[in-house]
């Protein structure tokens, strides 16, 4: 028995301070009560015993491991033992370990009676999780060796992973890094989500244009979750609202309506050279009553599926299409499943305290609303409170705006989420009441602050009065939230100047920045695994990746040849990969000494793609005009872009066909041959950005100053080495400051000059406005160059009339000439490579690492808890000693 396996006997019989006073930890009514049952009056001592020891991790118990789960988990022979099942086998072993931790992890946590940040969010794009998993509890060598005697490669089992399809983009993709930080750094939390059956769509490009698909990633199971029957709570709607008095005492009673279930599905999630693993709790849909056994009688078949066909809908995709009332009440109803079993869910957990104390409340849950489509939890909260546990309306307020917090990710007021009244009326009539109690007790307040302003009243009113009446679901959460942050330092000042700018006033302290930042776990370790062996053996350990600070360090080693050529090779290989993706998938063949010039993520008309496209017809034009000798000079490029538009979002569809008309052409010109190439990736996602992003070396974030929350994917690039070509919006602002003018492409109008360039705009002649170079661009697509095609006109006609509200035309000209300073340093190979270090290694700020600990600090005065576990002497590494195996291969091919 190893060191692992032996240590877990001493941690569950060792004995804890709890309250000043010794208790012991870890007994076994502890472990059902884990589960808010009752201990049994049995004697649970062998139990205990045969509990008491982890499962091992040397060689011969990882195989042996492995093949019990294919006889015994799948049921297979050695006959039929494929590569899929080895994957499935692999990941049931690695989550026995998982669980092992996660138990222990959620035990310490009930016993240390710890305070818990509980992160909900309709999103999570938590990505494959097998390697992040080995990673995390380094054992990625140890499987890798394990599986080399049983015939298979660890690296081609990754493959055989399904992402899944818990998100669409940056707002998913954060909650997963939280997540990973809050594991890693020890903070005792809970993620709550959605376990969708399809996940938004499986994206397929069919003629250049987009077609959504299902995305049944559960198609083939998910071995990664832990299914909790016996964790589910009913969930109502519709019905009506009877008042009732209790001891002369007026109270409401929600009944009627119809009643489904939601239950609960745990992935654990592990910390980085941590015991400790928390929870990523999705909630999925049931009918409260399995089958309609009369209407099946009298041969009604159809209605006698009916309730749990509805029921099950409702979490079968993200994001329902909203443009139909149907589709609003979906959705609506999507976000209550998710808050109110959250919320049961959270207030079971606190009522399971030795002393029950709702004051104690605040000081034991944080509540984190991962933007307004969780807003509701405040309503339902109160709710539960006042009607359930019977708490007076005051007392039941104050301990709601003492719990949550609510982060924004918009600063566009067309974005910011609205329910109208009577949806809520028809679907949720309790919580119509409650929000307009809410509603009466804050503007009672405002009244007393502004006496008499009707204005403030109005911009201030959760409740929107002009004409169809709406419930303003932003305005919700910050009244009902002790902090509002923003996600990166111009966001927040724009928040607290343009569409919060009542509330700020009336709450200057309320609002706070908390700067996005993404796990080195993920996009660097597991992304990049070259980069962090290079960086493993220079700094002469793994701590970088606990406290990317350490990289400064580095910075010495920029003027050192052998650390550049180190850093190229890496960066070439990167390249290499990609460009085998590529082939493979898009069936586009691009020059490897090429500039990788990269923009990925959700198509929208502020993000600019457009431009972007605009710009290679621009060049391709130029590279057409120009004279055999004038090629020699021209820097070849391969345009890659990635990204999913919504399936309503006419404009962004036709953003996708413009560019797959574009690559079609220059893709098949053989007149320019290698100068230019263009790829739309379909389907982008997590596995494929950890292709992506090592690989690229220009990387575009051009929205339009003003109109860009943060951005997390230029965090990314930026980890990996590459330099970004972007705009003064979002976290580029804070990007530009770590890692110097010098070394970052900046262009275009700056936010406080944004206005008066639309002004500008509506007030000149188009042939004016447009720079010649895009009027000689949107020529070539009128005359059907790229194909005779009506949609082509109509997208450079969406802004071309005077309706160019996010500035192409204006910031084309100077977008131009920063694509000109690319060209000019990516002819300086060495000098390129240096700025792309200089952007690697300051880029620690942007780890999430650094964003949760802010959060923890300042927000939910939250303090870590380290579970007892296993010693960690294999991730304290020595430089020569104890690198891994694939280390040192690698750190020995950088080497030679």
């Amino acid at each position: 028995m190893d060191q692992k396996a032996t240590y877990r006997t001493s941690v569950r019989r060792s004995t804890v301070q709890v309250g000043g006073s010794p208790s012991n930890m870890y007994r076994p009514e502890y472990q059902v009560e884990q589960f808010g049952l009752q201990a049994s009056p049995r004697d649970t001592s062998k139990i205990w015993e045969l509990m008491d020891s982890y499962q091992g991790s040397d060689k011969l118990a990882l195989q042996q491991s492995i093949v019990h789960h294919v006889e015994y988990t799948l049921a297979r022979t050695r006959f039929d033992f494929s590569k899929f099942h080895s994957y499935q086998a692999l990941s049931h072993s690695v989550r026995d370990r998982l669980i092992e931790a996660f138990n222990d992890t959620n035990l310490h946590f009930h016993q240390m009676d710890a305070k818990r940040i509980y992160y909900l969010s309709l999103e999570f794009l938590i990505g494959r999780c097998l390697q992040n998993a080995l990673v995390n509890l380094d054992l990625e060598d140890d499987y890798r060796e394990a599986l080399m005697d049983l015939g298979y490669k660890l690296e081609e089992l990754y493959d055989e992973e399904v992402d899944p399809a818990l998100g669409n983009g940056g707002l998913g993709r954060l909650a997963a890094c939280f997540l990973d930080s809050l594991a890693t750094l020890n903070y005792p939390s809970f993620g709550y989500g959605i376990r969708y059956t399809y996940g938004i769509f499986k994206q397929l490009i069919k003629d250049g244009y987009q077609v959504e698909s299902p995305d049944f990633w559960l198609n083939h199971g998910n071995p990664w979750e832990i299914e909790r029957l016996d964790v589910q709570y009913q969930i109502r709607f519709y019905g009506f609202v009877k008042k009732v008095w209790d001891h002369g005492v007026e109270r409401s009673v929600w009944e009627g309506g119809e009643t489904i279930m939601a239950r609960a599905y745990d992935t654990p999630i592990p910390g980085y050279n941590t015991q400790n693993t928390i929870a990523l709790r999705l909630w999925k849909s049931h009918p409260a009553s399995e089958f309609d056994f009369s209407s099946f009688n009298t041969g009604d078949y159809f209605k006698a599926l009916e309730q749990r066909q509805k029921a099950e809908y409702i979490t079968s995709v993200l994001y329902p299409n909203d443009s139909t009332e149907a589709g609003k009440e979906l959705r609506l109803k999507q976000q209550y499943l998710l808050v109110s079993a959250s919320m049961q869910d959270i207030v079971r957990r606190f009522k399971r305290r030795k002393v029950l104390d709702w004051n104690a409340f605040p000081q034991k849950v944080a509540v984190q609303l991962n933007d307004t489509h969780p807003a509701l939890a405040i309503v339902e909260l109160l709710r539960i409170l006042i009607d359930i546990e019977q708490l007076d309306n005051m007392s039941a307020w104050q301990i709601v705006t003492k719990s949550f917090n609510y982060t924004n990710h918009t600063v566009l007021p067309e974005a910011l989420e609205k329910w109208g009244v009577p949806l809520i009326e028809k679907l949720l009539p309790r919580h119509l009441e409650i929000i307009y109690l809410i509603n009466f007790l804050f503007l009672e307040k405002v009244q007393q602050k502004y006496p008499n302003n009707w204005g403030k009243l109005s911009a201030l009113s959760i409740v929107e009065e002009e004409g169809t009446k709406k419930v303003r679901m932003a305005n919700l959460s910050i009244v009902g939230s002790k902090f509002v942050n923003g996600v990166a330092k111009i966001h927040t000042e724009l928040l607290k100047t343009t569409i919060f700018k009542e509330f700020f006033e009336m709450h200057p302290n309320k609002f706070q920045n908390k700067t996005n930042g993404v796990t080195p776990r993920r996009w660097v370790r597991c992304a990049n695994p070259a980069l962090a062996a290079l960086y493993d053996r220079v700094l002469g350990s793994d701590k970088w990746v606990l406290d990317m600070e350490l990289l400064k360090q580095l910075e010495s080693n920029v003027s050192d040849p052998q650390f550049v050529r180190d850093f190229q090779m890496i960066k070439m290989e990167n390249k290499e990969r990609f460009v085998h993706w590529i082939r493979k998938t898009c069936q586009v063949d691009l020059n490897i000494d090429s500039l990788f010039d990269i923009q990925v993520k959700r198509i929208h008309e502020y993000k600019r793609q457009l431009m972007n496209i605009l710009y290679v017809i621009y060049r391709y034009l130029i590279i057409k005009e120009s004279t055999p000798e004038e090629r020699k000079r021209i820097v070849p490029r391969s345009v890659c872009f990635g990204g999913k538009a919504a399936p309503g979002y006419v404009n962004a569809k036709r953003v996708i066909k413009l560019i797959n008309s574009v690559a079609d052409v220059i893709n098949n010109d053989h007149q320019i041959g290698d100068l230019l190439k263009v790829v739309f990736m379909p389907n982008y996602n997590v596995s494929n950005a950890q292709i992506i992003i090592p690989a690229a070396e220009i990387s575009q974030h051009i929205s339009t100053a003003g109109t860009e929350a943060s951005g997390t994917s230029n965090m990314k690039f930026i980890m990996n080495g590459c330099l970004i070509l972007g705009t003064l919006d979002g976290a580029n602002v804070e990007i530009d400051e770590a890692v110097g003018r010098e070394n970052i492409f900046i262009f275009g109008t700056q936010v406080e000059d944004v206005d008066n360039m639309k002004e500008k705009m509506r007030n000149t002649d188009p042939h004016e406005y447009f720079p010649q170079e895009l009027l000689k661009v949107f020529g070539e697509i009128d005359n059907g160059r790229f194909g005779h095609n009506e949609e082509l006109k109509w997208i450079v006609d969406s802004i071309r009339y005077k309706n160019d509200n996010y500035l192409v035309g204006q910031d084309f000209k100077d977008y131009i000439k920063a694509q000109q300073q690319v060209d000019d340093l990516y002819r300086q190979p060495n000098e390129w490579a240096k700025k792309s270090i200089y952007n690697a290694i300051r880029s620690y700020k942007f780890s999430s690492d650094r964003t949760i600990m802010e959060y923890a600090e300042e927000i939910w005065q939250l303090k870590p808890i380290k579970v007892p576990g296993p010693a960690t002497q294999k991730h304290e590494r020595v430089k020569g000693v104890a690198l891994s195996k694939s280390q040192q291969e690698m750190a020995e091919k950088i080497k030679h």
